[in-house]
């Protein structure tokens, strides 16, 4: 009786972090423009301006990504995993960016160890 139970619990638990990873994604699915460069690292003012100037992602339903972020991204994918809170981005290569994110109605912060990304929505 209690292995059942406990099937029953884990089961849900699956099912909410499910649901509230689902929700994020929806929110991730967009256009997004990056608005502000925090680098941890040392990084070039020419860098930095290049990724203000160029930066832009957009996710898709499907798993897709494309646009610049420290480079060009032309068919890259993300997952987004731990109910919304970690991103990978993955570039053509299979390069990955991984990243802390939090992501509201309008904007999008991802945090790496070389630096935090603040996005807002188009």
């Amino acid at each position: 009786m209690k292995k059942s139970n406990l099937f029953i619990y884990g089961i849900l638990l699956f099912a909410v972090l499910m649901v509230s990873c689902h929700k994020k994604r929806d929110r991730l699915v967009n256009s997004w423009k990056i608005t502000a460069v925090e680098p941890k690292l040392p990084l070039s003012d020419s860098a930095k301006s290049a990724i203000l100037a160029n930066g832009m992602l957009t996710f898709t339903e499907d798993g897709h990504v494309t646009g610049f972020l420290q480079r060009e991204i032309t068919d890259g994918t993300y997952a987004l995993t731990k109910g919304g809170k970690s991103l990978v981005i993955k570039d053509e290569t299979g390069t990955p960016y991984p990243c802390e994110s939090t992501i509201t109605e309008d904007k999008l912060i991802l945090e790496s160890k070389e630096m935090k990304i603040t996005l807002d929505k188009i």
